[in-house]
């Protein structure tokens, strides 16, 4: 049966995904998502049950593209546990995202589209919530200064830093990013005691 094929979801999704980056959600028909992903016509409409289903299956991709592999996790545990090293994740956390261009000027339509729609709100809410818990967690067993609030306020002032940086590219240089990033950093860790000091 065709709907149990995951690498055909897989790949009606993605296309799902550059439908709603480059037409936006209104742009996100079963027709348009055959089209993209050069499958016959019909085929989207035998794996989702409706356009809603679409959206909010394609959240999930999303969030399933851009989480990082074992290696990268793993290696965001090594080095040392200051705040030059918080900004080195950071710079590769904000170059790994901007990478899938679509994928984050996807979920910008799908928040969009999650106003009207309890469902696909609920779904994002879910999902960010957790993924922001991980983040939390992750940070804080990895001994990096830091606490929560911290980890909240890097996720929201990056996420706005690659909202500029795919949709206004030209508004700050690379190297004006990169500035930015670090001085985000710093500022967010003075008064943080340093590794090894009192807690």
């Amino acid at each position: 049966m065709a709907r149990s094929n995951p690498e055909r979801r897989a790949a009606l999704l993605d296309a799902a995904i550059d439908v709603l980056a480059e037409e936006g959600a209104r742009g996100l028909t079963f027709r348009a998502v055959d089209q993209r992903a050069a499958v016959p016509a019909g085929t989207a409409s035998n794996y989702f049950a409706n356009r809603d289903a679409l959206l909010v299956q394609s959240a999930a991709r999303v969030y399933e593209r851009l989480e990082p592999d074992a290696d990268t996790l793993a290696h965001s545990l090594t080095g040392p546990h200051d705040a030059a090293r918080v900004a080195e994740l950071m710079h590769q956390l904000v170059d790994r995202v901007a990478d899938f261009p679509t994928g984050f000027l996807a979920l910008l339509e799908l928040r969009l589209a999650a106003l009207r729609r309890p469902e696909l709100r609920a779904v994002l809410t879910d999902r960010i919530a957790a993924d922001l818990r991980f983040n939390v967690d992750h940070h804080r067993s990895s001994g990096l200064p830091g606490d929560a609030t911290t980890v909240q306020l890097l996720y929201l002032a990056l996420n706005w830093l690659i909202l500029e940086r795919l949709t206004l590219p030209d508004l700050f240089t690379p190297q004006q990013r990169t500035a930015l990033v670090d001085a985000l950093v710093a500022r967010l860790l003075a008064g943080e005691p340093r590794a090894g000091g009192a807690a």
